[in-house]
């Protein structure tokens, strides 16, 4: 019986975890580029039950009962790095990443993502798929404080209202060229990928990504004056959510069921008479 305490108790720890997941998402559904999480729920290892009997000759012999399961986790959360939805905005320092070609790692048969290169005020380097950015009073184009970076690895900076950006990058002022152009970085293998808050990313040994630009293997355009949705699904995940709220309810029914059989067993079937 102690068993299936914990067995109940699990089921509503991952599903709580899965909750908030969800949750999040949710709350993320019109963050530019917000690339949502899924959850894999992974069950416990199975108990093979048995047991030991004497036959009417005096010999023993074991026999199986079945299988218990010891309950379930959230093993892992995974981005799902698929393109969003493009929105047009008419903000000249909004950016659209889009994705055409983009070569798949052969190990996991999972498409690589492009990332725009971002430095922090600690001088560190993120990535973000967030292009709502602005520039700073210094003419700086930053995303909440952060840098964007252009493929010297400095700062782009843009002195004068009337800009463009092409589709490869290349920043334009007052109808000419400035030399420089906004990096895009390429992560070959996602499972490297760690997320931080304020959507950014961060690879898991803190290594650089490769830039993508000159890279044959590698097509996309940037879209000056568009943003690039969350690719949250509401519907899926507002019924995803209803789920689990409905299985954390079942688990914690057997919990209390549980707990009523115990509160008897001790004050009841074994009070001392």
């Amino acid at each position: 019986m102690l068993r299936g305490f914990y067995t109940a108790a699990s089921g509503m720890l991952a599903q709580e975890r899965r909750a908030d997941v969800l949750s999040n998402n949710i709350a993320n559904a019109n963050t530019p580029g917000y690339k949502a999480e899924q959850d894999t729920l992974r069950a416990f290892p199975e108990m093979l039950l048995s047991y030991i009997e004497a036959n009417q000759h005096g010999r023993v012999a074991q026999k199986e009962i079945g299988s218990l399961n010891t309950g379930a986790y959230v093993q892992e959360l995974i981005p799902l790095y698929t393109q969003g939805d493009i929105r047009e905005t008419n903000l000249p320092s909004d950016l659209a990443l889009v994705e055409k070609e983009v070569p798949v790692f052969a190990e996991t048969n999972v498409k690589g993502v492009l990332f725009y290169a971002v430095e922090t005020p600690e001088g560190q380097i993120k990535y973000t798929r967030n292009g709502h950015f602005t520039l700073d009073p210094n003419g700086r184009l930053t995303l909440g404080g952060n840098t964007v970076l252009a493929t010297t690895g400095q700062p782009i900076v843009i002195n004068s209202p009337e800009y463009e950006i092409k589709a490869d990058g290349q920043v334009y002022v007052d109808g000419e060229p400035t030399g420089q152009q906004i990096d895009v970085r390429f992560a070959e293998d996602v499972r490297i990928l760690v997320r931080e808050g304020n959507d950014l990313y961060r690879t898991a040994d803190d290594s650089v990504l490769p830039s993508a630009v000159g890279n044959a293997l590698i097509n996309y355009e940037l879209k000056q004056g568009y943003l690039e949705n969350a690719n949250v699904d509401i519907a899926k995940s507002y019924t995803d959510l209803l789920t689990a709220y409905r299985s954390f309810e079942a688990n914690q029914k057997v919990l209390q069921a549980y707990d009523r059989s115990m509160e008897k067993a001790v004050n009841e079937i074994g009070r001392v008479r």
